[in-house]
């Protein structure tokens, strides 16, 4: 009889994509119009087998132009945000580090607030909030190339310095902004939310999720040697430098790219790698897949939370604060007492 041995943390990353799976599943279910199983089947399977009609159009309609991009949606936005924080976290050694510790949510903001002000439609929104964060992450990386000292330590004072001009400029807009729409509007896209999710959205992300996500799996071994330091990592072989701009700016359109088409959502990078990191240790070999996969259930939940708690949808940002800061405490306490 031969017995397969799993590694420990290799099982987290199965049961983990496991329960992405089921929760995928059980998110097209839930809604103001629940649909059960059997329809729910029945419609995913009915445009490649010959099904009988047992269900509405209108439930076809609800599975394929509203709960589909949306649970789409926010697999991808969380598994983003997850793995752009774990990659940040072990890029500056720093386990407070998230996503927007180049300024990329700041620039994000200002971007879509500056589009909204001048009322542009809605991919144009989603267009100029991608560009703001670019813009931040171009102008915190060249301000840390120009500066002396630890790269490190200038970027992320950099990234503090362009973050808070940002603020500044979105909090600008929001003072002359037009109270009756303009100014909810920006204000809405700033909690964060899935509101609304199109297939264009999922379209327009995709390619960008995928450009920054493949060079993080491929490198991810690599990360484990910059966690060590730039000299250690240069006695093995890695120019440290070169894979760090490819890790910064494969984790910046992660960043960019979630911003874009889901508003500003704090926690997720910060707390799901930390829970990651506690079941899979910190071989970033596994703690880079689990982060995505913990990221995307991660965002489900709170979004399937979103639109089924209470009549009126809750902005996603305030759930993951809500959620997110109390467990992050939680976890540094436990760690403490440890």
């Amino acid at each position: 009889m031969v017995v397969l041995k799993i590694k420990r943390p290799a099982l987290i990353i199965w049961l983990l994509a496991a329960a992405l799976m089921a929760g995928i599943v059980v998110s097209f279910m839930l809604g103001r119009y629940p649909i059960q199983p059997g329809d729910l089947f029945g419609i995913l399977l009915s445009p490649v087998f010959p099904i009988e009609q047992t269900w509405t159009d209108q439930m076809r309609t609800i599975l394929w132009n509203v709960r589909l991009p949306r649970i789409l949606l926010a697999c991808m936005v969380g598994a983003c945000l997850s793995g752009a924080g774990a990659a940040y976290q072990g890029i500056f050694q720093n386990p407070m580090a998230s996503p927007d510790v180049l300024g990329a949510s700041a620039g994000a903001a200002f971007g879509a607030a500056l589009a909204i002000l001048l009322g542009a439609s809605r991919n144009v929104v989603t267009l100029a909030a991608f560009a703001g964060s670019l813009l931040a992450v171009c102008l915190v990386w060249t301000i840390g190339r120009l500066t002396r000292g630890k790269q490190l330590v200038s970027l992320i004072l950099a990234g503090i310095m362009i973050s808070s001009l940002f603020q500044a400029g979105t909090s600008y807009i929001k003072l002359v902004a037009d109270p009756t729409n303009q100014l909810p509007e920006i204000t809405y896209w700033l909690m964060g939310s899935l509101s609304g999710a199109r297939m264009s959205d999922v379209l327009f992300a995709l390619p960008l999720m995928a450009a920054g996500t493949v060079p993080l799996i491929l490198l991810r071994w690599k990360l484990n040697l910059l966690t060590l330091g730039d000299d250690e990592a240069k006695t093995m072989g890695v120019a440290a430098p070169a894979l760090r701009l490819v890790v910064i700016l494969s984790a910046t359109i992660l960043t960019a790219s979630a911003v874009a088409v889901s508003g500003t959502i704090g926690w997720v990078g910060l707390v799901v790698p930390h829970l990651v990191r506690r079941m899979t240790g910190n071989d970033y070999r596994y703690l880079t897949p689990a982060s995505l996969l913990g990221g995307g259930l991660f965002l489900l939940i709170v979004d399937d939370v979103s639109r089924n708690l209470l009549a009126t949808e809750i902005p996603l940002g305030i759930l993951t604060a809500f959620v997110g800061a109390p467990f992050f405490l939680w976890l540094i306490i436990r760690g403490r007492n440890a």
